[in-house]
């Protein structure tokens, strides 16, 4: 248990790193993700009947899902672009750039990204909470605890930030996802987008969620000196809740694979 208080010590005031002024713009970022979430939801609402006229006819269930995966949407979009740009457009984490440790690296950016996040799974695990499981089911809830007990450690502790953007990136995976429900709900699941999506959706989880992720652990293992000082609660947690989003990714690869198989098959005689 001492431990534990140690390990939260560290994580508060590790490089100085938590002040009142950072505390506010961490604060302000979450609400922003927060409000963010609340406006794509109505507006996804708003403008839905002018795209699909069959909006109207949805129960409200479907309603409220359609709209939900519009702001999840919009979420994904905004944190994979924010993401791709801080690991390779910026010098952030360039090997030459800095003499700051790797695993030590963060700016008021990526604050900014984290906090917007924060706001969005704190939103999104609330409504799943609140209509489960119409939303999502258990595993739902554990991937949304899971990511958002990782990004606020590294919020909170500025360390581990270069893994956790790898992470967010994986998000890239999800407007396709949603885009196949939508379809799904539409009626549209014999059409050629539907099947374009699934092939997109299917390449896009084998690249963003798996190749990836092999990757998240290659660059862990050749900068493990960096790694180890981490933070301890932030050492464990990166070494153990990578792992668990991993098999659920493979997880829900083996099903979108089995999904894309038998959507191929029916094109196929269809045709």
């Amino acid at each position: 248990m001492l431990g534990f208080y140690v390990s939260v010590g560290l994580m508060m005031n590790i490089a100085g790193h938590n002040n009142l002024g950072k505390e506010m713009h961490w604060l302000t970022s979450i609400f922003a993700g927060i409000v963010m979430c609340k406006i794509v939801y109505d507006l996804t609402g708003a403008i839905s009947p002018f795209f699909f006229k069959g909006y109207a006819k949805l129960n409200s269930a479907q309603k409220v899902e359609w709209k939900n995966r519009g702001f999840s949407t919009f979420h994904a979009i905004v944190v994979a672009v924010a993401s791709l740009c801080l690991l390779l457009v910026s010098d952030l984490f360039s090997e030459s750039s800095q003499s700051e440790l790797i695993v030590n690296r963060t700016s008021n950016v990526s604050d900014s990204i984290l906090g917007v996040s924060i706001g969005y799974f704190l939103t999104d695990l609330a409504m799943i909470l609140y209509h489960f499981p119409a939303l999502g089911g258990v595993e739902y809830v554990l991937h949304h605890g899971l990511s958002m007990f990782a990004i606020i450690q590294s919020l909170l502790s500025g360390q581990a930030l270069i893994y956790i953007l790898m992470v967010l990136f994986s998000e890239s995976t999800t407007p396709f996802i949603n885009l196949r429900w939508y379809l799904d709900v539409a009626g549209k699941k014999s059409s050629k987008l539907y099947v374009g999506n699934g092939v997109a959706l299917f390449f896009g989880w084998l690249i963003a969620r798996i190749i990836l992720f092999i990757y998240l652990f290659f660059h862990i293992y050749v900068h493990f000196d960096q790694v180890k000082k981490i933070y301890p609660l932030g050492f464990y947690t990166l070494l153990t809740v990578a792992p668990i989003l991993v098999v659920m990714n493979v997880n829900w690869f083996w099903k979108i694979t089995k999904g894309l198989v038998k959507t191929l098959k029916k094109a196929r005689y269809s045709a």
